[in-house]
């Protein structure tokens, strides 16, 4: 079992940039993992909603949100803190232009209707306590009533210590990308992670330290 820290993540992710695996296939690679995981959990589900941030775990939320589209599931995405920023979450959120996904602000809404929610606001990035905004998101997606699967790391967790900020996402299912995590094998933390499943997103074993 390989347990990493976040610094050690990035340099994994740039080993495998190096060696040709880009990070926009990284991305295609864990959110597709990611949906499938999901089905194989909510086989039932028909109606999915992605509550994204403005980075790149809001990206793999986009990926999953396109291959729910393609399998013809009604699909919301509700951008939590407005349109995303880096390169590769753009690049999949332009992708979803063309597809029946319905797309929304946070300020727009009052209940997420869905049978399952994505949550895929802040991944390992997360510090501190949750913004007003993240605050708002976590607490319509624990209202929705849906199931709840978190990317990587539920919102409002340290992936280095699973220190939880008020508010913090409690997921039924946190699909970890590549490797885990510190906060996945914190105690503390396992109320807010749920299930915890490893999805392999493509890395050369040699890229690993």
């Amino acid at each position: 079992m390989r347990v990493v820290t976040v610094a050690q993540m990035k340099q994994i992710e740039r080993n495998a940039d190096e060696s040709g695996l880009s990070y926009l296939q990284m991305m295609e690679n864990a959110g597709t993992a990611a949906y499938r995981e999901i089905r194989r959990q909510w086989p039932e589900a028909t109606c999915l909603a992605v509550v994204a941030g403005k980075g790149n775990n809001g990206g793999d939320g986009f990926v999953i949100a396109r291959l729910a589209a393609q399998e013809g599931l009604t699909v919301s995405v509700i951008l939590a803190e407005g349109q995303p920023v880096t390169p590769d979450a753009k690049t999949n959120y332009d992708r979803l232009k063309v597809l029946p996904v319905t797309i929304l602000h946070l300020d727009e809404i009052s209940q997420i209707q869905a049978d399952v929610v994505i949550d895929a606001l802040y991944g390992t990035g997360f510090h501190g306590a949750l913004r007003p905004s993240g605050h708002k998101a976590c607490a319509c997606i624990h209202h929705s009533g849906a199931h709840i699967a978190a990317l990587d790391v539920p919102s409002g967790l340290q992936a280095d210590t699973g220190a939880a900020a008020e508010g913090s996402i409690q997921a039924e299912l946190t699909i970890a990308f590549d490797s885990l995590k510190q906060v996945h094998i914190t105690a503390e933390a396992a109320v807010f992670c749920g299930k915890i499943v490893l999805a392999d997103i493509g890395i050369p074993e040699h890229c690993h330290p």
